[in-house]
């Protein structure tokens, strides 16, 4: 045989690399379906609606529905109560992220700290709110902090205090909630990822004489980084689009609407005021600004040169 003649393997072997790459994506078509079905056709289905008057006239046709191009995103971008919702909505989730990763984490550290029993109560606990449906713990939590039977109010001396009347005390109590219910994901992801560091890498820094805080801050969260950014996001997306919480909580947005988020705005525009084209424009812009925040989140994790 002329061994500068391919052979019979030779000429097949690029044909065969080429099904082999394919194969992969053949097995995740079912799931593919599976997804296009449940988000790419709502989230078109979402958009379509912004572009048109969509309202109970349309719906219940008596009128015929109109394209309205962005005439239904220039009148909510000339709301100003549409600006004062997502500035609320972005300072209060922002505070629900910071505090959530911050329990989360901590009680993670302490997972690692503690015997078997104490630890396997904790977790016990800490799975019990995370499956703990959002409106029962809600109302959980408003009968917690009632003026007039919580428990709360007086264990502290509060007498008769409405956390809900107030804004700032309603977003806080809601901040609560959703710590409450948020953070054993967080801290169950982190402990995992704690206990997969070799031990001698952690040991090393602790002989070196590096504080528990310098070990955490040089060692443990560098490494803990992909999952830290898994969580983050996750949070990021959860806690931007709360609803449950504040509508049980605050009775549908508070006393004049002073605790409105996106989320129950856009519910209040699409079905409370038959507004469903008003509603799909702000279900758009809230999509839009997480995947902004996502995407931009990952880019400076990459430039770092970081993998996740």
């Amino acid at each position: 045989m002329d061994p500068k003649r391919p052979g019979r393997a030779s000429r097949h072997a690029p044909r065969r690399a080429g099904q082999a790459g394919w194969t992969p994506w053949l097995y995740l078509v079912p799931a593919l379906v599976v997804l296009g079905g449940l988000l790419v056709y709502p989230i078109y289905q979402l958009g379509l609606i912004s572009f048109l008057e969509y309202t109970q006239a349309q719906v219940s046709g008596g009128q015929p529905t109109t394209f309205q191009g962005f005439g239904n995103y220039a009148a909510l971008f000339g709301d100003s109560q549409f600006w004062q919702v997502l500035l609320a909505t972005v300072l209060f989730a922002a505070a629900c992220v910071v505090a959530t990763l911050a329990v989360g984490c901590a009680l993670a550290v302490l997972l690692t700290r503690i015997r078997a029993v104490p630890r396997l109560a904790l977790m016990l606990a800490a799975l019990g709110a995370w499956a703990t449906p959002a409106i029962t713990g809600s109302t959980v939590w408003v009968f917690l902090f009632d003026p007039d039977y919580g428990p709360v109010n007086r264990l502290l001396g509060l007498g008769d205090f409405s956390w809900t009347y107030g804004r700032y005390s309603a977003f806080a109590l809601v901040l609560f909630e959703v710590v409450w219910c948020s953070f054993p994901f967080v801290m169950v992801t982190v402990y995992a990822g704690i206990k997969a560091i070799p031990a001698e890498v952690l040991e090393a820094a602790s002989l070196d004489g590096a504080s528990q805080w310098r070990v955490w801050r040089s060692v443990t969260a560098p490494m803990l980084r992909p999952i830290l950014v898994v969580v983050t996001i996750q949070s990021i997306i959860w806690d931007f689009k709360v609803f449950t919480q504040i509508y049980v909580m605050t009775n549908g947005g508070g006393i004049a609407g002073q605790n409105l988020v996106l989320n129950v705005y856009a519910y209040q525009k699409a079905f409370a005021s038959s507004q469903y084209s008003l509603g799909s424009a702000i279900g758009v812009v809230m999509l839009l600004i997480l995947l902004a925040v996502t995407l931009v989140y990952l880019r400076l994790i990459r430039r770092r040169g970081e993998e996740l």
